[in-house]
């Protein structure tokens, strides 16, 4: 087991992607050891297709092997587990609009409804008071439509895509979502 020293002493994830910018490919390796787990996860949450979360995988890496500099070069206040969450979300919506093209239907169980994601239970222990209230009390379509807008900041087309819904769907069910939540809040 890894003292809390080691641990403590390690680089973040910010200043791997920056040596990574430089052509290190320890720090890539250390990038992918630390943040390949959750990917997945959070991948397959949204498509239950194993071949497909693991080629966006690939692709995202790919991605961030060749552009880390413009992350390490930015001076937005990003992370870049953020950063690298945006390049696979939008690699996964790239996937399934290829799919799409070739007349694959998006896999059915890509939002199973049992029991709630760990990354949901997360969103709802990390927000308190009000806020998060508000949050667990909106519908299950409703929640993901806002977490693909706002928490993973795609645009409307892409969450239609991500969702395997109507463009017009996802931003009357932002709307709902929108007016529940100030409704919860007033």
């Amino acid at each position: 087991m890894r003292s809390v020293r080691k641990r403590a002493g390690e680089a973040d994830e910010e200043r791997l992607v920056r040596q990574v910018a430089k052509g290190d490919r320890a720090a890539f390796e250390e990038l992918y050891r630390r943040t390949a787990p959750w990917l997945a996860v959070r991948l397959r949450r949204r498509c239950a297709d194993e071949q497909l979360v693991a080629e966006v995988m690939q692709e995202t890496y790919l991605a961030v092997w060749r552009a880390a500099g413009a992350f390490a070069g930015s001076t937005v206040g990003g992370t870049a587990v953020g950063w690298l969450w945006t390049i696979a979300a939008r690699r996964l919506v790239d996937a399934f609009r290829r799919r799409a093209h070739h007349a694959e239907p998006p896999p059915a169980a890509a939002f199973p409804d049992a029991a709630p994601a760990a990354e949901d239970e997360a969103l709802s222990a990390s927000v308190g008071g009000d806020v998060g209230d508000a949050l667990r009390s909106l519908a299950p379509e409703l929640r993901q439509v806002l977490q693909a807008l706002v928490l993973d900041g795609l645009s409307v087309r892409e969450a239609a895509v991500l969702l395997g819904l109507p463009e017009g769907t996802v931003k009357t069910r932002a709307r709902r979502a929108r007016i529940a939540m100030r409704k919860a809040l007033a």
